[in-house]
Parts: C-alpha cells; structure tokens; sequence
C-alpha cells in the first residue's frame, strides 16, 4: 500500500490538538507552556510526560516514549497508522487520500480478505451441523461464548467439503489457494488443506482473517497442530493469536501472557484470563516482542519446565533484550511436567493461575540463572566466563535504567565492570595548579539544529544556495537535511519531523533536542538562529581561504594558485573583511 502524501500528513497534524486528542485518553495539567501527567505508557509515581501544543509532540523522560497525535493513538489506542490517521482525519473533518493507494495496491487484496472470511463462516456452519465437533469442545470444556468470541469453526472430514462450497470458479479457487487453503498432490490434484479439524481463525489487528489453525479431534491423528502456510496477508513470525480478542475485551492492557498453544488461549479466555496470545507454531521472534511491548508494558512467558521450554524461553530472552526500554518488564512462568496453561486453568481457575504468575522468575534472574548454568562462580575462570557470555547480550539493552542495573548485577556477580566512573563530560575541567576551566561552549550546529526543532518555520526564512553545507563539521549533513526539509513541507511541525527520523540514527539525539526547552520566544529564536547561520556561513568562507591559502604555501609562490583562485581569494578575504 502506498503512503498517504507527506503534505496531507503535515495538514493533518497542523490542524489536530495534540493537547485535546491526549487529554481525552489520560488527564492532562498544565505546567507552563507545556501539559503534564503520568506516564501511560509505563508505571510512575510522579509525572513525566509532558504534551507539547507548540511542537504537537509527546515525550516521555521516564521511559522515552515520543510522538505526535497520530503515534499515540496508534500505541495507546493500539490502532494501525492508517487507522489512526483515518481517526483524526474524521476529527478534523479531513477526507483521507485514497487514490494513490488504490492505484498501488493489489486490486483483489480485498477479495483475498472476503475469500478468508467466507471460509470462516463456511467452518462455523460446520460446527453448528457436526455433533463430534461440538463433542468434542464440550469435552474441552469451551463454552458458547468463548467458541462465538474467537469464530471456532470445523473443518469437516473429507477432500472437497470447503471447495465444493466456496470454489465455484476458477477465480474463487485461485483466492482460496493463495490463502493457503488447499493442498496439491504430486499428480496436480487440489484438496482441502484443512479436513476434519477444530478451526481456530486468526485474525490481524483490525480484526481481518488472515488464516487458519486446525487441531486433530481424535488424538492418534497427526499433525496435532496444522496451520496456514505464509501468503501474503499471513507471517506468522509477526501475528499473535488472540491479540485481536485480548483488544475487544481489555480497555487498557496491563499484561499479556504468552502461552504455546490455541487451546491454551481458549482455556485461559474461558475461565476470564483475557490477556492472552499464543505465538503460531514458531518460537518468539524480535516482530513477536516489539508487537507484545507495544500492547502491553509486562509480558509473561508461560512455557513448559523442561529442556525445550527453557530453550524456547532463553529465545524469546533474545528477541526481548533489543526492547526492554525502561518500564517494560519480562517474566518466565515454567510449568510442572505434563501440565500446561489448559489444565492449569481448569484445575486451579483464574486464581490458580494468576498466583502462579505472581511467582514468575523476573527477566534479570532468569538470565543470570540461564547463563551461569554449569559454570562455577567461585573461580577468577568461571566469572571471566560468565562476562564474556553476558556482555554482548547485555550490549543489546536500550540505554536507561534496566541497562545499568543489569551491568551493575553483572559486575556484583563477577566483579567485571568495578572500574572507577569517567568523569562527567559537562563537568568544568581541571587541570592541575590551574583554576578550573568552564565548559565548551554548545557548537553552533547543534545551536541551530534545537532552535529548528523549537520552530521549524525558522528554515523559511533562509534562501538557497545554503553557503554552509560545504563546511566540514560535524551536523552540517543533518542541519542541511532539516532545512530542506522544512522547504519542501513547510507547514511541518516539531513532532512530523521527529516521525521523519524515527528509527534513524540521529533519531535519539533529536528527541533529545526536542524535549528541551530553550529561552525566549519565536522573534529571539529567529533572531538567534540566522545569527548562527551567518556565523557558519563565515566558517565556511574561512575554510575556503584557509584552503587556498595552504595550496600557496605548498607551492613556494603565488603562481602555484591559477588565475581564477587569485581572483577566488581575493573576493573571500574582501567578503570576509565586510563581514567583520
């Protein structure tokens, strides 16, 4: 699907409260020119969230949870960015741009989605008609509400039951095939991939189906489990099962659960634990993990005891580690043998369950516990080998306080780390016999990199060519960027050109140089930043005298510059000379 042009997006945000969309969600107060409260996406005592209305950006320093209205609604409302753009459009009375999508995007994606809900309905009828099925959940012990809230179906025995119903021509069967609904034998015969099955629909975040799950009724069948094969709407390294439902019955999701299976999400949602999804058939992926921390700030990993249990847990550690921004948290819930989430639940009932997570082993001790396995901390060996086995993994932790607790728990275990701090790069220098010495100054690139990112307007009134962008310094690259930037989309706020840069390099650093805030008002700030700009601009005049000047020296005398140079350097050290 294509984008929706920059220019709709900039309009969008201009004419959306960032302050009003936010305050209508978690309740606002006012501090200056700037609003304030406690952080919704992690837990806190005191506020550090504030909502910007001049930059139309949020910013968390608990956390680092940044955006514009149209990021928060996506991670608070737990909305696509399509649908969150459609959101506000509607709000501000803006018709979404639709003609640049339909023109890109598979002109029978629809059909696809209605092919894949057809075949919902179809195994839902199945259901209701097939005494065994219904046999069977009964003895399962899921009852109606539950079977309507997931769209349980049956898959009838047999080779033709869903084509001989849906595939009614070659189009319809084309569809069918790439929702991975058929099977091909070697002599080119289609047949029913799924047949005398419980169907288990799996929905995408908007609630679409986008493929099947199949469970053996009788329990000497093989495979237990049958799942859709990839297709285009379906990766199952990306979709969780159940998250659709964890949505519709959770207004704010505290946790979610991970469990292994279909039935074990069933059981849990039965018995009125509505937090959780089951990952399809595949261990926990970096895609699984940033999905989960995007719906939930504490995920609990429920997993067998045993060796395959505690290695299908140890990845999900290495998908996790990337994300464990500050107030996320991690847990590991490892089940007695032969149990699992299923009869758990039907033994104990949610409060069985819920106690047993309340002992789940924290993300930190399990990892330290997994690492240290077989290694013996009572030797200078052992503990040099347990660094070297954390260190790069702990090296994947975004920076924060998680990270440093971390570091610091390796080095209580090893004594690797105890090293005396470096000195705070803001603090004033001493050298020794000498007064101290104050701190450098801020460069001007990074001066008028922050004003821009308080007014971004302020690029406006610069007129190209920019004379600077030929100055070798740090920053000249991404300043340049920022005004062109501002050029061509010039109604873009502060937190459009945050989204600009998100998961880019210079990404955290802006956020940083946005969250500030600077003295003065716009007319200082404009006043300020072409005083900058003007100074850059005499730096670079410099630099180019500063190059001939040096190509002279080289050569022993005047001729070793031509004619057009001789002329060059004159005017630079006449345009200098006026400058000053």
């Amino acid at each position: 699907m294509a984008r929706i042009p920059d220019a709709f997006i900039d309009d969008l945000l201009a004419r959306t409260d960032i302050v009003e969309v936010i305050h209508a969600r978690v309740p606002l107060k006012r501090q200056g020119k700037e609003y304030s409260a406690r952080c919704p996406f992690h837990d806190e005592r005191s506020p550090s969230f504030t909502v910007s209305p001049t930059k139309q950006f949020y910013h968390c320093f608990g956390c680092g949870a940044h955006g514009t209205a149209i990021s928060f609604l996506m991670n608070y409302d737990r909305l696509e960015f399509l649908d969150a753009v459609d959101e506000l459009a509607k709000r501000a009375g803006m018709e979404v741009p639709r003609d640049t999508q339909q023109r890109n995007a598979n002109p029978d994606v629809q059909d696809l989605f209605n092919a894949l809900e057809a075949a919902a309905r179809f195994f839902q009828r199945q259901l209701a008609a097939s005494d065994k099925a219904r046999a069977y959940l009964d003895g399962r012990g899921v009852g109606e509400a539950v079977r309507a809230q997931f769209a349980l179906g049956y898959a009838p025995d047999g080779y033709s039951a869903l084509k001989d119903a849906l595939g009614t021509d070659e189009r319809r069967m084309k569809l069918l095939d790439r929702a991975g609904l058929f099977s091909k034998n070697d002599r080119g015969h289609v047949y029913d991939k799924f047949r005398d099955r419980a169907m288990f629909p799996i929905h995408d975040r908007r609630g679409r189906v986008i493929a099947f799950g199949g469970r053996v009724l009788d329990k000497d069948a093989s495979p237990k489990y049958l799942n859709s094969p990839e297709t285009e709407l379906f990766h199952k390294g990306r979709e969780l099962y159940g998250l659709w439902q964890v949505r519709q019955a959770n207004s704010k999701i505290e946790r979610l659960i991970v469990v292994e299976g279909y039935m074990d999400v069933i059981a849990l949602f039965d018995h009125g634990v509505t937090q959780a999804v089951a990952t399809l058939g595949t261990a926990t992926t970096p895609d699984h993990a940033e999905l989960l921390f995007r719906n939930a700030p504490d995920v609990y990993f429920c997993f067998d005891g045993d060796r395959a249990g505690r290695s299908a847990a140890w990845k999900a550690v290495e998908s996790v580690l990337p994300r464990m921004r500050d107030g996320r948290q991690a847990f590991f819930l490892f089940l007695p043998e032969g149990e699992d989430p299923d009869s758990i639940v039907r033994h104990e009932g949610a409060p069985g369950f819920d106690t047993r997570l309340q002992h789940a082993v924290p993300l930190s001790q399990f990892f330290f516990d997994t690492l240290s396995d077989g290694i013996s901390l009572s030797t200078l060996d052992g503990k040099a080998r347990l660094a070297e086995r954390a260190r790069p993994l702990l090296a994947q932790i975004p920076d924060g306080a998680f990270g440093d607790l971390m570091q610091q728990r390796l080095t209580e275990l090893t004594g690797v780390g105890a090293r005396q701090s470096a000195p705070d790069a803001s603090a004033p220098i001493r050298r020794s016999g000498s007064r101290p010495l104050a701190p450098p100054k801020r460069s001007l690139v990074r001066s008028a990199i922050s004003l821009l990112l308080q007014q971004p307007s302020l690029a406006l009134d610069l007129a190209p060519p920019y004379r600077f962008v030929a100055l070798r310094q740090p920053g000249i690259e991404l300043l340049t960027e920022l005004i062109a930037l501002v050029s061509v989309r010039p109604d873009i706020t502060t937190g459009a050109l945050l989204e600009h840069f998100e998961g880019r390099e210079e990404g955290a650093a802006l956020q940083k140089l946005a969250s500030q805030s600077l003295p003065g008002d716009e007319p200082a700030w404009r006043e300020e930043f072409i005083d900058a700009i003007a100074q850059l601009d005499r730096q670079t005049l410099q630099q180019r005298i500063d190059e001939l000047q040096q190509k002279w020296k080289q050569g022993g005398s005047p001729s070793a510059l031509t004619a057009e140079e001789h002329a060059e350097l004159r005017e630079l050290q006449g345009m200098v000379s006026r400058r000053h």
